[in-house]
């Protein structure tokens, strides 16, 4: 018996844009969360948005288990064609227990308010509403939850708006802003997010990856380096859950 293949979610006129972000991340849920180990779509954060829109759209075929990555990629090919939702990834680089943890999730910005999408072994680590007033509510909220699990949030990066045209060639932004929160005072890094979150509603920032496109390819495959030592399953999880 084949297993059953969630329904894409299509978006209906009738939708307000938060009943539409929660459809998307119901389908998501539905996919579930990889806990295997073993990464099922390879993503490389170099390719150009067409390429990763192709990986996406087999996401939906294969309707495999997906982990933190690959749900921003999907979020992305999802939410595809609707302008007014702004979508953004956003990277943290945690610490517990001696180890440093790699996360990401993508970051929506729609009609004033941002929230986000994603996928985590932990549910507040993953979807937040769209109900926060600036960027730095939806990073605190994150660092916040972190915190439960006796995180410490070491960097946040955020990456720059990803165009809604699904056949670019440009490569996704990852991280146009890198700050160490962990040196940093609240009041400061608040300071720098908004700076930053303005300009880019201005759209007035350039892609800084241009430079660097080499530095970034070892990144790209951030969930895996450390699975040998220790029980690799449950490690290659908690890298991910970060």
């Amino acid at each position: 018996v084949q297993p059953s293949v969630p329904p894409v979610p299509n978006y209906k006129l009738s939708m307000s844009i938060p009943e539409w972000l929660q459809a998307i991340q119901t389908y998501m849920k539905m996919l579930q969360y990889n806990h295997t180990g073993t990464q099922f779509f390879e993503i490389r954060k170099t390719r150009p948005l067409s390429g990763l829109m192709e990986t996406a759209k087999e996401m939906t075929r294969e309707s495999l288990p997906i982990k933190c990555l690959e749900a921003v990629i999907l979020g992305i090919y999802l939410t595809n064609g609707q302008p007014s939702v702004e979508r953004f990834p956003i990277s943290f680089k945690t610490h517990f227990s001696g180890n440093y943890f790699h996360h990401v999730v993508l970051g929506i910005y729609c009609n004033g308010r941002y929230g986000s999408l994603g996928m985590s072994r932990r549910s507040d680590l993953m979807d937040k509403p769209l109900t926060y007033r600036t960027l730095s509510d939806l990073i605190f909220d994150f660092e916040d939850s972190y915190k439960k699990y006796l995180h410490s949030v070491k960097k946040v990066k955020i990456g720059l708006y990803v165009p809604h045209e699904p056949h670019s060639f440009q490569p996704i932004e990852w991280k146009q802003l890198v700050l160490n929160v962990s040196k940093m005072m609240r009041t400061e890094v608040r300071k720098e997010l908004e700076k930053f979150a303005r300009d880019m509603r201005m759209k007035i920032l350039k892609p800084s990856s241009a430079h660097s496109p080499m530095k970034e390819r070892p990144r790209g495959k951030s969930l895996s380096p450390r699975r040998r030592q220790g029980s690799p399953q449950r490690r290659a999880c908690r890298r991910d859950k970060s």
